[in-house]
């Protein structure tokens, strides 16, 4: 190694930039490259300068930490430890005997092609959202959870008047709460998860006392903004012809399942749906790296099983912006200490040790209770569109199991298409998984994103 290893970290949410600020005070030259103009990733999103906000922090939490984060990477890049592409999207983490080289394009158009070379290699990609097909799903004012949410710490926009915000899992709340701030009607939070669950797992839960006060602060907003709160309901279909007009409701029986009569009409112009998040995993899977149910698997170090790759945040599994800081704390401090050539103490990242630990537990049992309905595919009619990019229906997926003897997702991808688009089945995946009864598979694919073919003609000229 050279007197200054060097270190590329991909992506620059809380995660990547806690990882950046511990490497680079330790004398590793870091290139920070991410996909966002401006650094904070998905949970510190900011609202363009062009827009002029007087309160950004109104549309945040944890702002301190946030303007820490902010601070600390201007005083790197300043000092010449630390360089950050923003903009960037990388597209392949291409191993070879002089360390690494990340190939990333830049801006929208895709053009520009960079390259970064590093003795070692960072991921804190973060993760999506998990999107689930329903009747009406794609009619315009649907949109996810996380969008809504993007929409209004990015652009301090709204898409509509009156909302209805529905799903499962910890996310619905912060969107909810902020739709309702920002002076939309929120007419319900359709929640499915069974309160009762939260109970069985109360033990579990207490394991991060401070999330509890945090929902609790949330549930007020909630009140005060008059926002009704369905607990174990689902919505069964959006209505609307050119745009959404109304969403049915209906309240879930214990198995999971549409309790017959319960279905109500409830008026809205946005469904904001959303139930959960997966890892993104596609330059961890590039590189051999091997997974642990849906995220990187990684050591106490927060390494990979391929020497010299780290991974942190919700690459690794979700676990929100908490647990994101601190892996992203350990891998940047362990990873200085491995490129120094020096053993790493773990006495130096206890207390960040102890927050993992306990978050991890804490997000573990939120899994079990935030899960989907176990029987959502029965609401899923033969004419829903599944995979938008390739226009399949739900009729033909469940054709190419039932008629065609299609017994994995591949197998289906082939006979119809899903998957076949321009999100190669990111956003399909989990719906035609369920509609098949296939287990999760990872796709191990050569690229993480498209790319032009005259990029990747001349990728590598130079690699030794």
């Amino acid at each position: 190694m050279t007197e200054h290893p060097r270190l590329a970290v991909i992506g620059a949410g809380p995660a990547g930039l806690a990882a950046t600020l511990a490497a680079a005070a330790r004398g590793v030259r870091v290139t920070l490259i991410d996909a966002a103009p401006a650094p904070g990733g998905q949970f510190y999103r900011q609202p363009a300068p062009a827009l002029r906000a007087r309160r950004p922090r109104a549309l945040h939490h944890q702002w301190p930490t946030w303007e820490r984060l902010r601070d600390g990477l201007r005083a790197q890049e300043e000092a010449g430890t630390v360089t950050h592409l923003a903009d960037h999207h990388v597209w392949l983490v291409d191993r070879h005997r002089a360390g690494f080289t990340v190939h990333a394009l830049r801006g929208p158009a895709q053009e520009d092609p960079a390259e970064a070379r590093a003795d070692a290699v960072l991921l804190a990609t973060g993760g999506y959202e998990k999107v689930l097909p329903f009747p009406g799903w794609t009619l315009p004012g649907v949109v996810t959870a996380g969008g809504a949410q993007a929409m209004l710490k990015g652009g301090l926009a709204v898409s509509g008047r009156t909302a209805v915000v529905a799903g499962t899992g910890p996310l619905l709340l912060p969107v909810a709460t902020g739709l309702a701030t920002a002076g939309m009607e929120v007419a319900a939070l359709v929640e499915s998860s069974d309160p009762a669950a939260f109970v069985r797992r109360s033990r579990a839960l207490a394991a991060a006392p401070g999330k509890a006060l945090e929902g609790a602060g949330y549930a007020a907003r909630l009140l005060r903004h008059r926002v009704r709160v369905l607990a174990r309901h689902t919505v069964v279909e959006a209505h609307g012809t050119e745009r959404l007009t109304a969403v049915t409701v209906a309240a879930l029986d214990r198995a999971g399942r549409v309790g017959p009569g319960t279905a109500r009409r409830i008026p809205c112009d946005t469904l904001a749906v959303g139930h959960g998040m997966l890892p993104h995993t596609d330059l961890a899977e590039t590189l051999g790296c091997r997974l642990d149910g849906p995220g990187v698997h990684v050591d106490d170090e927060q390494r990979t099983d391929v020497p010299l790759v780290w991974a942190a945040g919700e690459t690794t599994g979700i676990g929100g912006a908490a647990l994101s800081l601190a892996e992203g704390h350990i891998a940047g401090r362990s990873a200085a200490a491995r490129l120094h050539g020096t053993a790493p103490d773990p006495a130096a990242w206890a207390g960040a040790a102890r927050t993992r630990t306990r978050l991890r537990a804490f997000f573990a049992a939120l899994d079990e209770v935030c899960a989907p309905p176990a029987h959502w595919t029965e609401q899923v009619t033969d004419d829903t569109v599944v995979c938008r990019c390739e226009e399949v229906s739900a009729g033909a997926v469940r054709t190419a199991v039932v008629e065609l003897g299609a017994g994995d997702a591949r197998t289906v991808k082939l006979l119809t298409r899903a998957g076949m688009g321009w999100c190669q089945g990111r956003m399909c995946a989990p719906g035609v998984e369920g509609l098949t009864g296939c287990p999760p598979t990872p796709h191990r694919r050569p690229l993480a994103r498209p790319v032009p073919l005259g990029v990747l003609a001349r990728a590598g000229e130079h690699d030794d």
